[in-house]
């Protein structure tokens, strides 16, 4: 009995002791080139951004940032952002659940049009709004230089991202659990929050912090239907192009620079919430 356990034991301590596994020559580059690339393309222009707004010191990027009207334009931005992120939770998971889950006619032209606001333009999309909602409305609705108008414009352009995230996920969904909580006696309710819930949320943020992100940078679509009205409808894109029309790059990288950490920020808590819930269950 103690050789059989000698002999079992031993391979497994040595497999334990082994250092991990190094990567490959093709495996090294294949990393080093996503690095190179990475940098050249995220990490240098990051940095960049914002070394230029710590060029004029600390109190010139502190005055940009504590100026009223820059202020109200980042308020305005982030709410903005959050409200639209969290209509999107819902109405994307949602729409999501009806592509995967149910038939009906017309299913493929739906299929298709969520992707419509990948393919346009941001400024096609500003002037597809501007000629629904504009003061020539059709529809006799002129959202221009409003609140809601900005709203119904991030709302467009952030559509597809929880959808096209949640949707794989339910593809691959095992409904075999659910129907075992089903003949268990569970409610559709605690179905939902038990079993499929947790397998959905990690997509689920990871749309919502795509569609967030975008939000906040947005910038084609609101051109034409913001109306740009300091302290009202101004956003934080627009004016950081104002900044810079003005020869004030220092002050439009404080604001990028913001809405930078605002964006990590939120993505970092979603990824958090996302952890927290998953484990629960």
């Amino acid at each position: 009995m103690t050789v059989a356990t000698a002999t079992v034991t031993g391979p497994a301590r040595t497999r334990r002791s082994r250092p991990a596994s190094n990567l490959t020559a093709a495996s090294g580059l294949g990393l080093g080139v996503a690095v190179l690339w990475l940098s050249i393309l995220v990490l240098i222009p990051l940095i960049a951004v914002v070394v230029a707004a710590l060029e004029g010191g600390v109190g010139t990027f502190w005055a940009a940032l504590t100026d009223p009207q820059t202020f109200a334009a980042l308020r305005l931005t982030v709410l903005e952002a959050l409200g639209v992120t969290a209509l999107n939770v819902v109405v994307g998971t949602l729409i999501a659940w009806v592509l995967v889950r149910d038939e009906f006619p017309g299913k493929r032209v739906l299929d298709v049009v969520i992707d419509i606001p990948f393919a346009l333009p941001t400024i096609v999309a500003g002037l597809v709004l501007l000629s629904l909602y504009g003061p020539a409305s059709p529809v006799g609705i002129n959202l221009v230089n409003t609140q809601q108008g900005i709203f119904l414009a991030l709302a467009f352009v952030t559509l597809p991202f929880v959808v096209r995230t949640v949707q794989p996920v339910l593809l691959e969904l095992d409904v075999d659990a659910e129907e075992a909580a089903a003949s268990l006696g569970a409610g559709r309710l605690t179905t939902f929050r038990r079993i499929i819930l947790p397998s959905l949320l990690p997509a689920i943020t990871a749309g919502a912090s795509l569609a967030f992100a975008r939000a906040i940078s947005e910038f084609g679509s609101l051109v034409l239907i913001s109306g740009n009205t300091p302290y009202e409808t101004e956003v934080a894109s627009l004016k950081i192009l104002k900044f810079i029309e003005g020869d004030n790059q220092a002050q439009a990288a404080a604001v990028a620079t913001l809405l930078l950490l605002v964006a990590v920020v939120v993505i970092v808590a979603l990824d958090l919430i996302s952890r927290r819930v998953a484990r629960r269950g």
